[in-house]
């Protein structure tokens, strides 16, 4: 597999470097970058180091490294994480604020203590911090419950001060949405496995509306629900097909939809196949709402969907 970082590769540009993927190879792994600049979203490192982990660190290579940026890599625990000599010199710098480097959870307890320890390394609020905790906890549980990985989820995170905004990414290399879901929907390939995912109520653990007890079918839902009422992107990459949630202009009125291609988005297939699943989003601290009304308008709406679609379930003609 050959991947090569772009000088600028973040969600809204999001495609040319998924397009350029170069898959064939599944033994190894060679990354090249751009020679200028390297400034890219957590999705795409998150990638980078979930590809890496599938292939074994003794199969991955970097081409030569002449971007200025390249220390940026380093910082964010791409080259560490892979076992890497970068042969690149760093002065530390504290990471507080800034960023939260490449990180790998396997389990419950290695999530709870990722999240206690990343809410001081962003300095934000309280207000700020909740739904950030909640798009990383749904994120990675999602990976846990449903992806079969062996290597847990792959995750990262940015802040950026002069847009005020947060940049995550989530990634692994299990077997995908398709497969997780096909169990008890039957999607007829990875668009519509895509969209049964973000559909309220919906969840690979039972074809039941409203899912079960223990799960659901509601986290991806209000994950791509905070993205909406904040006017942000999110990303959903999974088989050879992509997601895009599109940001609501200011002068718009948000408004959330049960069916996720009802909103303003982009939807692409036939890209290069992805073995598992990649999330990636922004949440903008300037467009933040209270948290807890976010959450009150976005389950009306999800169970207003999951009583209608009983309810025509109910209604349905049966023809003997």
């Amino acid at each position: 597999m050959k991947l090569h970082i772009p000088n600028s590769a973040f969600l809204g540009n999001i495609e040319p470097f998924i397009s350029s993927f170069d898959l064939s190879d599944q033994e190894k792994l060679e990354i090249t970058s751009n020679e200028k600049w390297i400034s890219v979203h957590p999705m795409v490192l998150s990638m980078l180091l979930s590809l890496g982990l599938s292939v074994g660190k003794k199969n991955v290579s970097f081409g030569e490294l002449k971007a200025k940026s390249r220390p940026y890599l380093e910082r964010m625990g791409l080259f560490k994480e892979l076992g890497v000599d970068s042969g690149i010199s760093i002065v530390e710098h504290e990471p507080s604020g800034r960023f939260i480097p490449l990180s790998r959870i396997s389990d419950s307890e290695e999530l709870t203590h990722f999240i206690s320890e990343m809410v001081p390394l962003l300095h934000t609020d309280a207000e700020h911090s909740e739904p950030i905790k909640y798009v990383i906890s749904e994120l990675v549980r999602n990976v846990f419950e449903h992806s079969e990985s062996s290597h847990g989820a792959i995750i990262c995170a940015q802040f950026y001060k002069k847009s005020n905004r947060i940049a995550i990414g989530v990634a692994d290399a299990g077997i995908g949405i398709k497969e997780s879901i096909d169990v008890s929907h039957n999607p007829k390939n990875d668009m519509e496995a895509i969209r049964l995912a973000l559909t309220p109520g919906v969840t690979g653990k039972t074809s039941r509306s409203g899912g079960t007890e223990f799960n659901a079918g509601a986290g991806l839902f209000f994950i791509k629900s905070i993205a909406k009422v904040n006017r942000d992107f999110f990303v959903m990459y999974s088989g050879s097909s992509l997601y895009k949630l599109l940001k609501t202009p200011q002068n718009k009125k948000i408004k959330l939809f049960p069916d996720p291609f009802s909103d303003r988005c982009t939807k692409r297939e036939h890209l290069p196949y992805w073995k598992g699943t990649v999330v990636g989003m922004d949440i903008s601290l300037d467009q933040h709402q209270d948290f807890d009304h976010l959450l009150d308008l976005i389950r009306n709406v999800y169970f207003e969907d999951i009583k209608k679609r009983k309810k025509e379930k109910i209604w349905r003609p049966r023809f003997v």
